[in-house]
C-alpha cells in the first residue's frame, strides 16, 4: 500500500515510560515517518529513529502494531508500522532541530492530534513488562 509510513514505540528497560518528539503540528508523537523507496519499514524505523532523537537501537523483532490513518485532509490514508525498542533513559537525545525528543512517563496525558496512541502504546508497553516478567521467573 502507498503511502506507508514506519514509527518506533521506545520504552525504557522498567517499561515505565515512553520516548515521544514533538511534531510541529501533531503534537507528541512516536519517532516516525515515511518509507523511502527502495527501503524496507524496518529500515526506515530504524533511520527515523536516529534522525528524530539521535537514537540507535535495536528493534523488537515483530511489529507492535499496525494502523491506517490520514497524517491531512489532503492526502491519501496511510498505512503505518509501528515497532518497538528498548532503551536505556541515560542515552543522549539528539534529533533534529525544532523538534524535540522526550521521556514521558508512561501514564502522564501528553498532548497529540492521535489521542488513541497513548492507549496503544500503554497496552503494548504493559504487554512487553508481562512477557519480560514471565520470561525472568
Amino acid at each position: 500500500m502507498e503511502p506507508l509510513a514506519a514509527e518506533v514505540w521506545v520504552t525504557d528497560p522498567d517499561f515505565e515510560y515512553v520516548l515521544l518528539v514533538k511534531h510541529r503540528v501533531r503534537g507528541w508523537v512516536p519517532p516516525g515517518g515515511k518509507v523511502e523507496p527502495g527501503e524496507t519499514p524496518r529500515e526506515a524505523a530504524e533511520r527515523e529513529l536516529l534522525e528524530e532523537t539521535g537514537v540507535r537501537a535495536d528493534l523488537l523483532p515483530v511489529p507492535a502494531a499496525v494502523a491506517v490513518r490520514s497524517y491531512r485532509a489532503d492526502w491519501s490514508p496511510t498505512l503505518g508500522l509501528s515497532y518497538a525498542a528498548i532503551v536505556d533513559r541515560e542515552v543522549p537525545l539528539g534529533g533534529e532541530k525544532g523538534q524535540p525528543a522526550a521521556w514521558f512517563a508512561l501514564d502522564h496525558e501528553w498532548e497529540s492530534v492521535f489521542p488513541e496512541d497513548r492507549d496503544r502504546i500503554r497496552v503494548y508497553v504493559r504487554y512487553l513488562a508481562a512477557a519480560r516478567a514471565v520470561g525472568a521467573g
